[in-house]
């Protein structure tokens, strides 16, 4: 058997039986910290472009919900809309070594298929297992060269997509093959975006779960897919990688629990910016320093910080702004988090604009070195009258390792799902608690009440 169908023989035969406790409870943390960012999307001009275009294309009614605004759809528009919302705000998770956004993609498909489909909240659990398990094992299969170029959670995260409908619909090992032959022959993302601030990253992420869930929904149909997409010749190895790791596709299947590898993000921007952030807000507190003090700052990065924020020289819009290191740390310096309201009020002002012009990058080896696999912040600050200070995290907030707890996902959700007035507060607990007792649903539940019954959003 090739790797890719042991990948697929493993995600379709998944049950939730199979999954120990400590991988349930963690999948129900990050569904919610997913919950709160899909939620955080209403009101973005990119999301709700998407979300007017499946109004006009789509069906009015369904058993499927788009949370940002409470219509009940398809699953195939639930999936779209939802795919775009959870990717806007810049909070959703990401696992280090596959460098893969899994949940974007991964709960969009999978919650929109459940509730077609009137499965129960463990096999919704089980299927959004197998998305992250398949998801980024195919991210560690592509390797660092892909990233380069490719939006890796737009690409990857069509197969993730596959594999979690694909398991939700029961789709035999030869069906799932078939689902991620035709997964990843749709699967496209370009970094060139982010030169120009333009909304292709909220398609990305759109297509990317609603391109899975058209390919197992074919494939449970008997449509075909390429038996090897993955390694194949011609394959989005060969396309889209000049180093792959075929070995990475099966590596420790149903004993590495890659899913709880995954991080949470603390601050509403770039991953890349995260570890540099830490590592300055370190050298801050520890030397009591203020924002006035500072003369320069070096951030001391793995090339694919400089890959993907090197371009953004001149941030026009706060989504830009989140993928300029000079701009995270000045609102990380001026109040100690760069969170959706931070950006919102700060980016922009001359102080931030001022002290973002002092924040350099410079290629580390050893933080190069230990990425993917580890995200180390170092940063060296030169101050106004002459100290040197070196500031180092070897796991941002948010790691596995740093992890967020339950009490702080629950804030989180409440901050992101207020942001837009997405939801009331009231509403929002309703749906942590709804969450917290998924594996007790004998049907996956509705999130929050549709348009006409508790509250209404135009």
């Amino acid at each position: 058997m090739s790797q890719t169908k042991t990948l697929a023989s493993f995600v379709s035969r998944l049950t939730f039986d199979q999954i120990p406790q400590p991988v349930v409870e963690r999948t129900e943390e990050l569904f919610l910290d997913w919950f709160g960012s899909a939620l955080a999307g209403r009101g973005a001009r990119p999301v709700e472009s998407i979300e007017r275009l499946a109004k006009q294309f789509g069906p009015q009614t369904g058993a499927c919900e788009i949370l940002i605004s409470r219509r009940r759809t398809s699953p195939l528009f639930a999936a779209l809309v939802n795919g775009a919302a959870s990717h806007f705000a810049e909070q959703d998770d990401l696992h280090n070594s596959s460098v893969l956004h899994p949940a974007t993609v991964v709960f969009p498909a999978a919650w929109a298929a459940a509730q077609a489909l009137g499965r129960s909240g463990k096999e919704f659990i089980a299927a959004s297992v197998a998305g992250y398990e398949a998801g980024i094992r195919v991210g560690e299969f592509l390797g660092r060269s892909h990233y380069r170029i490719f939006h890796t959670t737009g690409t990857v995260g069509t197969i993730a997509a596959a594999a979690a409908v694909g398991n939700l619909l029961q789709l035999d090992e030869n069906q799932m093959l078939n689902a991620f032959g035709s997964a990843g022959t749709q699967a496209a993302g370009l970094w060139e975006f982010l030169r120009d601030a333009a909304d292709s990253k909220q398609l990305h992420t759109a297509k990317a779960a609603a391109n899975g869930l058209i390919a197992a929904w074919l494939a449970a149909d008997g449509f075909t897919g390429a038996q090897d997409i993955l390694a194949g010749s011609k394959g989005m190895g060969a396309g889209m990688s000049t180093q792959t790791f075929p070995e990475k596709l099966v590596d420790g299947l149903g004993t590495r629990w890659a899913l709880s590898e995954t991080s949470f993000k603390f601050h509403a921007s770039c991953r890349h910016t995260h570890p540099a952030a830490d590592a300055l807000l370190e050298v801050m507190q520890r030397e009591k320093l203020v924002p006035e003090d500072i003369e320069t700052i070096v951030t001391h990065v793995h090339q694919a910080a400089i890959d993907v924020l090197g371009p953004v020289t001149d941030p026009r819009t706060v989504h830009q702004a989140k993928f300029s290191m000079g701009t995270v740390l000045a609102i990380v310096a001026h109040h100690a988090h760069a969170g959706v309201r931070e950006f919102d009020a700060h980016y922009d002002q001359s102080a931030i604009l001022s002290f973002a012009s002092k924040v350099s990058m410079k290629l580390d080896e050893e933080v190069d070195t230990a990425y993917p696999n580890r995200w180390i912040g170092k940063v060296t600050v030169q101050t106004r009258d002459g100290r040197t200070f070196s500031g180092r995290v070897d796991e941002p907030k948010g790691d596995p390792g740093n992890t967020l707890s339950r009490a702080e996902l629950e804030h989180k959700a409440l901050v992101l799902g207020s942001y837009g007035g997405a939801a009331s507060e009231d509403e929002i607990r309703r749906a942590i608690r709804s969450i917290w007792s998924m594996t007790d649903a004998p049907i996956v539940p509705v999130l929050l009440p549709s348009q006409g019954t508790e509250s209404n959003h135009d």
